[in-house]
C-alpha cells in the first residue's frame, strides 16, 4: 500500500513545481497587510475644533482667532474645546461681541482638523471623534469579523469544492471590495465593504497555505507556512513605506487594488491539490496532475502508481466528528486552537496600537515588518532542528514574557516599550507559523481541512477580540496588556500536551493521528537517487 507521501517521494518532495506554486501562493501575502492600512494609520484623537463657519453670516471678514474666541468654549487648561461649540444665534456681530454666547452644544457642522500627519484618514473623513470615537474600534472589529467569517465560510467550502477554488475566489473578492472601500461615501458602506475584504483575506490565508503545503513533502513541509509568513512580514515593512508616501487612505486603497488585480489573473492557473483529489476518489484527475508535476520536476512516475493507493473511505466527510469523537484528537484540537487564539490576541492588540508606543508610526511599522523577516527565516530551520512542540511552547512563553514586561517599563520610555512590543509581536507571529504547520500534521486527511479551518477561525476570533480588548484601556491602560500576556503564557504551558510531529508523514487515518505514527521511516532516496520501491496492492 502507498500513501500520498510516497507519491511525493517519487515525483519530488520540493522540486521546481513545488517551489513555483509556493512562491505564487505566497506573493499575495505581501499585499494582504495593506488591507489593514485604513485602521492602522489613523490619528484617533487629532487636533481639531468644531466647524463654526455659521458666524460668517454675521461677519464674513472675521479673522480665524476672532472666530474661535467668539464661537468655542475653552477647557480648564485654556485650550479650545474639541467637541463643544456655542449654540448658533441670529444676532449681528456687535450683539455677539457685546453679550457673548453661553449655551453650548456638540459640534453641529462637523470639525476642522489641524496639524494632520495624514492628508485623509477614516477618522477625518467619517468624523470618528468625540462621541463617535468608539466607532474606530468597531471598524477594526468589523474587518476582523470579516476575516473570521471568511475562514468559517471558505474552510468547509474547500472540503467540498477543492483547495484551488477556495484560494482563487477570495482574491477576486478582495479586488472588488478593495476598490469599493476606497470609493465608499459613508462609514456604514465602508464597514460593509471592509467586511467583504475581510472574507477574502481570511479565505485566502487559510486555503493558500493548505494548498501549498499539501504539495510539499515531509522534509520541507514547514516551508509552506513559514515562507507565507515571511512574505507577509515583507508586506508589513512595505506598507509603512507606502503610507509614508501616500497619506490619503482612499488613494492607498486604489493603489493596493492594482497588484491585487494581477494576482486575481494568475491565481486561476494554480493547480488543484492532488492529495485532495485522491482523498475524494478523483484518481484519474490526480494521476494526470501528478504526471505533469513529475515532468516539471524531471522525475519518472512508476507504472500504475495510482493503483497502489488505498483511500480510506470510512472517514470521508466526517471532519468535525472525527475531531471530537476521539479523546486524543479532541485534546490536541482544543490545545492548538487555544494557542492560536491567544497568539492572535497578542499580535493584533500590539498591531492596533502601532501609533501609541511613542515613536514615529512609520518607523514602528517598518520595524514590525523588518524584524519579523529574520524570525521567519530562523523559524524554518528551527522547526526541523528542535521540532514543532518546543518551537510552539517557547515562542508562546517568550512572546508572553516580552508583552508582560511592557508593564514594568515607564510609559514615557518609548524606545523600551517599542522594543518589547516588537519582541512580543515577533514571537506571537512566529508561533502562528508553527501553528499553521502543526495543525496540518496533527489530524488525519479527512479532518485536516476542518481542523485547519476551525483553528484559523479561533485565531480570527482572537483578532476580533483584540480591538475590543484594547478598548478596556479606557478604564486602565494596563488591562489589555495583562490579559493578552496571560493568555500567551497559559497557552504556552498547555502546549506540553501536544505530541511531536516533525519528520512524520501527514496522517491519513484517525488511528495514525492518535498514534502519531512515524510513517517516514521510509528510507529517503539514496545518494544514487534511486526512488523508493513501493509494494503493489491493487484496488
Amino acid at each position: 500500500m502507498a500513501d500520498f507521501g510516497e507519491i511525493l517521494l517519487n515525483i519530488g518532495e520540493f522540486g521546481l513545481f513545488q517551489k513555483t506554486i509556493l512562491i505564487a501562493l505566497c506573493i499575495p501575502n505581501i499585499i494582504l497587510p495593506f488591507h489593514f492600512m485604513s485602521v492602522f494609520f489613523i490619528q484617533s484623537d487629532p487636533d481639531r475644533h468644531c466647524n463654526t463657519d455659521w458666524i460668517h453670516k454675521a461677519a464674513p471678514n472675521l479673522t480665524t482667532d476672532e472666530q474661535l474666541n467668539l464661537t468655542l468654549p475653552r477647557e480648564d487648561d485654556g485650550t479650545f474645546s474639541k467637541c463643544r461649540m456655542y449654540v448658533p444665534v441670529d444676532w449681528d456681530i456687535d450683539a455677539i461681541r457685546e453679550y457673548g454666547l453661553n449655551d453650548t452644544t456638540s459640534c453641529q457642522y462637523g470639525w476642522v482638523y489641524n496639524n494632520m500627519l495624514y492628508e485623509a484618514t477614516i477618522v477625518t473623513d467619517f468624523n470618528l471623534v468625540c462621541d463617535q470615537a468608539e466607532l474606530l474600534g468597531v471598524a477594526q472589529a468589523v474587518l476582523m469579523a470579516g476575516i473570521l467569517f471568511g475562514c468559517l465560510l471558505l474552510g468547509p467550502f474547500a472540503e467540498s469544492f477543492g483547495r484551488r477554488r477556495a484560494a482563487q475566489i477570495p482574491v477576486v473578492v478582495m479586488l472588488i471590495f478593495t476598490v469599493t472601500t476606497g470609493l465608499c461615501p459613508n462609514f456604514y458602506l465602508y464597514l460593509a465593504s471592509q467586511f467583504m475584504v475581510g472574507i477574502g483575506y481570511g479565505g485566502f490565508r487559510l486555503n493558500g497555505i493548505i494548498l501549498a503545503t499539501e504539495w510539499i513533502g515531509v522534509s520541507k513541509r514547514s516551508w509552506g507556512a513559514c515562507v507565507s509568513q515571511l512574505f507577509s512580514a515583507l508586506g508589513q515593512a512595505i506598507l509603512a513605506g507606502m503610507i509614508y508616501l501616500i497619506r490619503d487612505w482612499r488613494l492607498a486603497q486604489l493603489v493596493t487594488a492594482a497588484p491585487t488585480a494581477v494576482m486575481a489573473i494568475y491565481i486561476w492557473f494554480i493547480p488543484e491539490s492532488a492529495r485532495w483529489l485522491v482523498d475524494i476518489g478523483r484518481k484519474e484527475e490526480a494521476e494526470k496532475l501528478i504526471t505533469k508535476v513529475a515532468v516539471i520536476n524531471k522525475r519518472t512516475v512508476p507504472d500504475n502508481l495510482m493503483d497502489k493507493i488505498v483511500t480510506k473511505d470510512t472517514e470521508k466527510k466526517r471532519g468535525i466528528v472525527v475531531l471530537f469523537q476521539s479523546s486524543v484528537l479532541r485534546k490536541y484540537f482544543l490545545t492548538i486552537i487555544f494557542a492560536w487564539f491567544s497568539l492572535n490576541v497578542v499580535y493584533y492588540c500590539l498591531s492596533f496600537n502601532v501609533g501609541n508606543f511613542g515613536l514615529d508610526i512609520f518607523l514602528t511599522q517598518a520595524l514590525f515588518g523588518l524584524s519579523e523577516l529574520p524570525a521567519h527565516i530562523v523559524c524554518i530551520w528551527l522547526l526541523e532542528v528542535v521540532g514543532r512542540k518546543v518551537s510552539l511552547i517557547s515562542t508562546l512563553l517568550i512572546g508572553g514574557l516580552f508583552s508582560i514586561l511592557i508593564l514594568a517599563v515607564p510609559r514615557g520610555n518609548a524606545v523600551a516599550v517599542t522594543i518589547l512590543a516588537i519582541g512580543g509581536r515577533i514571537f506571537s507571529n512566529w508561533a502562528g507559523s508553527v501553528c499553521n504547520v502543526y495543525v496540518q500534521e496533527l489530524f488525519p486527511t479527512s479532518a485536516r481541512q476542518t481542523a485547519s479551518g476551525l483553528g484559523s477561525i479561533a485565531s480570527r476570533v482572537g483578532g476580533l477580540v483584540a480591538p475590543l480588548l484594547n478598548m478596556l484601556a479606557l478604564y486602565h491602560w494596563s488591562i489589555p496588556t495583562i490579559v493578552f500576556s496571560t493568555l500567551s503564557l497559559i497557552s504556552g504551558v498547555l502546549c506540553f500536551l501536544l505530541p511531536e510531529t516533525a519528520k512524520k508523514e501527514l496522517p491519513d487515518s484517525t488511528d495514525e493521528a492518535e498514534g502519531n505514527r512515524n510513517k517516514t521511516t521510509l528510507k529517503r532516496q539514496s545518494k544514487t537517487n534511486k526512488p523508493p520501491q513501493i509494494k503493489s496492492t491493487k484496488l
